[in-house]
């Protein structure tokens, strides 16, 4: 039995860990142990699921996933719905309560990306929500809940253009005490597709020559606006949900096959270059937008558990 061990905090910054130690299993039984789970955010959750989903895909049988022994943590699993997702890929033992399944204040749950109309109906959902989230949490002018529906419409749009492969999309905005000592939203995306490097291969590896890889792509179409589309009109989300993120003084990272680019504000250290990661076969977009005023007063906890 091969023993993944998810780490006690789950977000962008450790979620290589689990696609590391999965890329030790070829053959066999896989046990994630999330036993000692105090902290996850949608990143993480999103990323947790797609190691499930690679690591099935692989073994031929569903890896069993150790639920948190937290209450508060189970608590906030079921109210982002991520057993709905989790039971495709995991099997598991059931340790839900009834009271788990209260209503959420999450922005927006994880949410399944294969259609167009998927698309439509998330942006739908979130702007019945954003208003509040966005204007009395984060401190942002009304107008950004459009601008922000539309960045959601974008990294959406490209699971179905750039992936052609099911995905999943989720959000939520909660208070960073260890961190910034702020409110932030988290937007993370992730879909087990083609990635960048193969998506882009056709129409580019030949410019690129020897030079062709994960990080190549990545500069192409996160820097330069490299699309795999003639039309020049078609393609250029990325650059656009790039050029928002960085008005808002946010956070940006693509992660796809060995590698992950960022766009990186004053106020975060993650690497503007990855490269040599455990091999992930799609893509993970992340951003984090931060509150416009610091030493906002914490009202409450929105829902990750304990110690965010």
């Amino acid at each position: 039995m091969h023993v993944i061990r998810v780490p006690s905090s789950l977000d962008y910054s450790t979620v290589d860990s689990v696609f590391q130690q999965c890329a030790q299993v070829a053959e066999g039984k896989a046990l994630f142990d999330a036993g000692y789970l105090r902290f996850v955010d949608p990143q993480g959750l999103v990323g947790l699921l797609s190691a499930g989903a690679l690591l099935k895909r692989r073994l031929g049988q569903a890896p069993h996933l150790r639920l948190p022994r937290q209450t508060k943590v189970l608590g906030y699993l079921a109210r982002i719905r991520f057993f709905e997702q989790a039971r495709r890929f995991f099997s598991m033992q059931a340790r839900r309560p009834r009271e788990f399944a209260a209503s959420s204040d999450v922005l927006l749950e994880i949410t399944p990306v294969t259609t167009n109309s998927d698309v439509h109906a998330v942006v739908d959902r979130v702007q019945s929500r954003a208003g509040t989230i966005l204007t009395r949490t984060l401190g942002y002018p009304l107008v950004t809940v459009v601008q922000f529906s539309v960045v959601l419409s974008e990294v959406c749009q490209n699971i179905i253009e750039h992936a052609e492969a099911p995905g999943w999309v989720a959000a939520q905005a909660y208070y960073w005490a260890k961190r910034r000592e702020r409110w932030m939203l988290v937007i993370a995306v992730s879909d087990l597709g083609r990635g960048f490097r193969e998506s882009l291969a056709a129409e580019h590896a030949g410019g690129y020559g020897k030079r062709w890889g994960d990080g190549t792509a990545l500069e192409a179409a996160f820097l330069h606006g490299v699309t795999r589309f003639q039309d020049s009109g078609r393609g250029q989300g990325i650059q656009q949900i790039r050029r928002q993120v960085r008005r808002w003084d946010g956070l940006i990272s693509i992660r796809s096959g060995t590698a992950r680019i960022a766009d990186v504000p004053d106020w975060d250290d993650t690497p503007a270059l990855e490269q040599g990661l455990a091999r992930f076969p799609g893509a993970q977009i992340n951003i984090v937008l931060p509150a416009k005023e610091r030493g906002k007063e914490k009202s409450r906890m929105t829902d990750p558990g304990p110690d965010s």
